[in-house]
């Protein structure tokens, strides 16, 4: 019988590499316009982990569960995908804060669907925004 293919579990990451990839996301989310309540539902963070990491203190660390890392993962991947959608830094770092008539978003922009907190409106964010691709990897 097969096994699933899991995430990693947060234990397999160290606290450094867990502040380097918080940080690379609140700097994403940043330059997305996202608000510090957007950002914290994002990644199902506290206000005062939010507030420690963007302090750049090279001493502070912290350690996230797998769940916390997914949610990184996902920001760094829809991130990714708009950098190979659009070739304008206008379009990269707005589009997640315009507003979107297309079905799934019925109006409401990118950013307000990714910060309901949930794993799954954050995923079909990724799944919506990673389509527009198409054959592009």
């Amino acid at each position: 019988m097969g096994t699933l293919a899991t995430a990693a579990p947060a234990r397999d990451f160290s606290r450094e590499q867990c502040v380097a990839g918080l940080r690379a996301a609140l700097n994403i989310l940043d330059k997305w316009q996202a608000s510090s309540e957007q950002a914290c539902r994002i990644l199902r963070i506290s206000r005062s982990t939010y507030t420690r990491a963007r302090q750049q203190d090279p001493a502070w660390s912290v350690a996230l569960d797998a769940d916390q890392l997914q949610r990184i993962s996902m920001v760094l991947n829809i991130h990714a995908a708009l950098r190979l959608i659009f070739d304008n830094p206008e379009n990269v770092y707005g589009f997640p804060a315009m507003e979107n008539h297309n079905a799934f978003f019925n109006g409401r922009t990118p950013l307000d669907i990714m910060a309901q907190g949930d794993m799954i409106s954050l995923y079909e964010t990724f799944r919506r925004i990673d389509a527009l691709r198409g054959a592009q990897w």
